[in-house]
């Protein structure tokens, strides 16, 4: 058995709760609910165990980067002070021999001048979720009261996306909706000047299918989805954001590594510390069956090396290098690597299936290599004879 790796991302829930009501949340319109009984927010305690596991790992193995990811529910909800001492108090235990780079993850209807400000004074990078203009947007990601929340997002990547905060503007996640023009979206994203997009593909599976992915159905409405954004994309002048899903599908076909959790072959090296301190597999699998991220152990009373020798921890770390065995034969599976582990569940057949994706998958990553190879190969086709 390969063993696992050294945890190099540490996802850290320091609020689990959220002040939107996303249509298509992962954490809490899915089959695990067990945000309902956890603290609300990380405990002072939680975060004073959690940086002793955190130094106590680095020091071990010594990698020499690692990323604390702020993250929740929503974390800006944790407030400015108990943000502060968190990142202080993480940041202490760094060995000289590891730099630890640190982001947060928000929904940017709290990002105001004054959370801009301490992430910039703390080097904290940012990304921020919007799904699309205004109509989209406002769609799906609205205030619990129904009230939409497009205008607050804009106003807090319009400071972002200023001299005083540039340097920190991590980027923008944006999740498919299929009922969204691609190009639209896309372009609308450019308009707040982000440095990348991370397109990502609604979370489901075979027991419980995404939007629009019928199990089974040769269809590709994601794949072609994928395809509008990239043909807008590499057939520009000039590329002006990194796109992480299609960057790393071109370096994967390049032999390069994967930048992106969906795809590729390149192992995870992450895991989740809960407001309770629980430590946790890819919260993705929420999506499953209830618990399904659990290992029964927390930073109170355990170690990240015994996270390590958590089963499922191992089992979502090796997924990259144990494609599922109907996988196999594919003229793809060096590329979309067997999919995201989460999105490979089958009621019957668990983790050791193809992803609910596998055709939009594949369908996309042709796409690419043949328009990288045709490219490729006009570059270094010699000149044709001067005809005299």
């Amino acid at each position: 058995m390969t063993p696992a790796l050294p945890f190099r991302q540490f996802v850290v829930k320091i609020h689990g709760w959220c002040d939107l009501a996303c249509e298509y949340c992962y954490v809490y319109e899915h089959v695990d609910q067990s945000w309902r009984d956890r603290p609300r927010a990380m405990a002072p305690a939680v975060v004073d165990a959690l940086a002793a596991r955190l130094g106590a790992h680095l020091r071990r193995h010594e990698p020499p980067e690692a990323r604390v990811i702020l993250h929740g529910g929503e974390p800006l909800l944790a407030g400015a002070r108990h943000l502060t001492r968190t990142l202080d108090t993480l940041r202490a235990v760094a060995p000289a021999t590891t730099t630890l780079e640190f982001a947060v993850q928000t929904n940017g209807v709290r990002l105001d001048d004054g959370f801009l400000r301490l992430f910039r004074s703390r080097g904290v990078r940012v990304g921020v979720s919007l799904d699309g203009g205004l109509p989209g947007h406002n769609r799906r990601r609205r205030f619990p009261s129904g009230r939409e929340s497009f205008d607050r997002v804009a106003q807090a990547l319009s400071r972002l996306d200023s001299p005083a905060y540039r340097d920190i503007y991590g980027g923008i996640l944006c999740t498919i909706d299929l009922d969204s023009d691609p190009v639209e979206v896309y372009r609308s994203l450019l308009a707040f000047g982000p440095p990348m997009i991370d397109f990502r593909l609604p979370h489901g599976n075979w027991a419980h299918p995404p939007p629009g992915r019928q199990p089974d159905d040769p269809a590709t409405p994601y794949g072609d989805w994928l395809i509008a954004v990239f043909q807008e994309w590499y057939d520009a002048p000039r590329r002006r954001v990194a796109i992480r899903l299609l960057d790393s599908i071109i370096q994967l076909l390049l032999g390069g590594p994967s930048a992106s959790e969906d795809i590729g072959t390149t192992r995870t090296g992450a895991v989740i510390v809960d407001t309770d301190g629980s430590i946790q597999g890819s919260d993705v699998l929420k999506t499953t069956r209830p618990g399904a991220p659990e290992t029964g152990l927390n930073v109170l009373t355990h170690s990240f090396d015994d996270a390590l020798d958590a089963p499922g921890i191992q089992a979502e770390q090796r997924s990259p290098l144990t494609v599922p065995t109907a996988c196999a034969g594919c003229d793809v599976v060096d590329v979309c690597g067997g999919g995201l582990y989460a999105h490979r569940y089958h009621p019957d057949a668990g983790f050791d299936h193809r992803s609910v994706y596998s055709p939009d998958l594949r369908r996309l990553i042709r796409h690419v290599r043949a328009r990288v190879t045709a490219d490729l190969a006009a570059r270094h086709r010699p000149p044709a004879p001067t005809v005299r």
